[in-house]
């Protein structure tokens, strides 16, 4: 049998991909060498971009599946080195360009990635537990979707989605952890334990700008902002820093909560942000014999679409009401979103009617440059 060419086996590996960077580990120069003898055994050498890469086996198995696919190979020895400085300023270059500033690819006026903020005007409304499952329903459907955890005080959205190992730093580049194909970074990935985050403004904003311009976030579709509760200098500091994020406002039909729940979706005139909509949670609780026991009451969300359509002059709809499921709860208390773990639930189908109505909306071209000239010119 003859031996396979370096073309066919280069051609195999690129269809290993990073796990972290979600590109070809050919196009990231991560292949040092690759060779095989003539009794069909291959040798290759993937570089890491540290040595204490918390995937290198998941890069093992990929890479010794991708070979044993090319004709002629009967077996792979896979051995793991490390990049050299050089190599790692190298893909750093590869990955963001040779531009020295660190800049926010989300705020560009050419980002093709739809930013939303998910809000609400107080605490224990669900607002982490519909990010997340809205963050997995569009992963699921084939979308490239990212979620900052910005709600420093209250992090939960780590343990939501079971994310349990920390970013990989390369140099002064961040990588965050996939979970459920979801890339995710939080504040609590670099706390120890359960430790308090006790930070004034400036941090706050600081921190904010680390996770949206040092974290490698790659091509996104979409990117999910869980914000902390009400209006405080998190909220700003997003504005500012991607000024064209659109705002989701979370509430349950409770009176007292749609009261407050309609001044986080009013900072949206201040800051000149769009309103997406509103997403009311908590709806009814479902009983045995198919009632709906109204727990919480009824028709706060709707009240809190129509006074924000007419505080900000434009329609500002209601765009599902999500029943209480325990299995919500618990899916959250085992990082398995419900529109994951029991997609036929109640709640998940209207968590995924929802993620699916975000996804294909429709994009404007305003103030984005075509990229076209006039005949003749």
């Amino acid at each position: 049998m003859p031996v396979p060419s370096q073309d066919a086996l280069f051609a195999a590996l690129s269809k290993v991909i990073d796990p972290e960077i979600r590109k070809p580990v050919t196009d990231l120069g991560m292949v040092e060498s690759v060779a095989v003898d003539e009794s069909g055994r291959a040798a290759v050498t993937i570089l890491l971009t540290i040595s204490g890469c918390p995937l290198k086996d998941t890069l093992t198995k990929d890479t010794t599946a991708a070979l044993l696919g090319v004709e002629g190979v009967t077996s792979v020895d896979v051995t793991l080195g490390v990049m050299s400085d050089e190599q790692r300023t190298e893909l750093r270059t590869t990955l963001r360009g040779d531009n020295p500033e660190r800049e926010i690819p989300f705020a560009k006026p050419n980002s093709l990635t739809r930013v939303y903020c998910v809000a609400s005007g107080k605490g224990g409304v669900g607002k982490s537990s519909v990010t997340v499952n809205l963050a997995a329903a569009m992963a699921q459907d084939g979308l490239r979707v990212g979620v900052v955890d910005a709600d420093v005080y209250g992090f939960s959205v780590p343990r939501m989605l079971g994310v349990e190992r920390h970013p990989t730093q390369v140099d002064d580049m961040i990588l965050p952890p996939l979970a459920h194909g979801v890339k995710v970074i939080s504040i609590g990935m670099f706390v120890p334990g359960n430790q308090p985050v006790v930070w004034r403004g400036p941090m706050l904003h600081r921190a904010l700008q680390q996770f949206l311009g040092d974290v490698f976030w790659g091509d996104l579709d979409v990117l999910l902002l869980d914000l902390p509760p009400g209006t405080g200098d998190i909220a700003i500091s997003v504005a500012q820093l991607i000024p064209n994020a659109e705002i989701l406002v979370v509430t349950t039909p409770q009176k007292a909560a749609s009261e407050v729940a309609e001044r986080a979706g009013s900072i949206a005139m201040q800051t000149h942000q769009q309103i997406v909509g509103v997403i009311e949670n908590m709806s009814w609780l479902e009983l045995p014999d198919g009632t709906r026991h109204e727990i919480f009451g009824a028709g706060g969300g709707q009240t809190v679409a129509d006074s924000l359509t007419r505080s900000v002059g434009a329609p500002v709809p209601l765009l599902g009401q999500i029943p209480m499921d325990t299995g919500l709860r618990e899916g959250g208390d085992v990082g398995m979103p419900i529109v994951l773990g029991h997609p036929n639930s109640p709640s998940a189908v209207v968590l995924r009617d929802i993620a699916r109505g975000l996804s294909t909306r429709a994009r404007g071209l305003a103030g984005r440059s075509l990229g076209l000239t006039p005949a003749g010119r």
